[in-house]
């Protein structure tokens, strides 16, 4: 359980902020980098939610789920798998099960949808560009948790960066289905402006 009676702790004044193990890390530090993304995905997401819950209730529990599991993959970041100093208690890990979810989610939506036959700009309506930014922020945690785990001495747990290249897939594909239960996609024309 978590009891936060003070919200400003002053500890981090210094740039630094704790892993879940206690060990301090600069703030702009990868790992801090990435599961601060993370957490940036989640708040996209919050915004998205608050787009599609009226209409798509089913959908708001999906990512509400999502949000949940995003915390979980936080507190994953936040404290190193490393097998030669490991933590004195049992880490919070995202595990297959979890991914396993978003790929039945994803094929549910996608099965409502036509093939792609161009590439989609974000867009459409509110829901839809709400996923859209969820995606690319999703992305960018990606591609942070990625580099972290090419690091020398860090260690990263494959089931959040296989969790998270899942995700960007299932936004862009809630994303598509909005936009299918709306007004459409929006296609790319290349060259359209020309």
């Amino acid at each position: 359980m978590v009891v936060l009676n003070k919200i400003y702790t002053k500890t981090g004044d210094d740039g630094t902020t704790a892993l879940g193990t206690g060990e301090r890390r600069a703030k702009h530090d990868l790992r801090i980098e990435a599961y601060g993304t993370v957490d940036e995905t989640n708040a996209t997401i919050g915004l998205a939610r608050e787009a599609v819950k009226a209409e798509w209730p089913d959908l708001d529990k999906i990512l509400s789920r999502i949000q949940n599991d995003l915390f979980d993959l936080g507190a994953d970041l936040a404290t190193p798998d490393d097998p030669q100093n490991p933590p004195e208690f049992e880490p919070l890990r995202i595990v297959e099960s979890q991914t396993v979810q978003l790929e039945s989610s994803i094929d549910d939506l996608n099965s409502a949808l036509e093939p792609l036959r161009s590439f989609v700009l974000p867009g459409g309506n509110q829901g839809s560009a709400a996923l859209h930014l969820s995606r690319t922020v999703a992305r960018r945690a990606e591609r942070l948790i990625s580099a972290l785990n090419g690091v020398d001495g860090e260690h990263v747990n494959p089931h959040a960066l296989k969790y998270m290249n899942r995700l960007s897939d299932f936004l862009f594909v809630a994303a598509r289905w909005v936009n299918h239960k709306s007004d459409g996609d929006v296609l790319w024309v290349p060259g359209q402006n020309r």
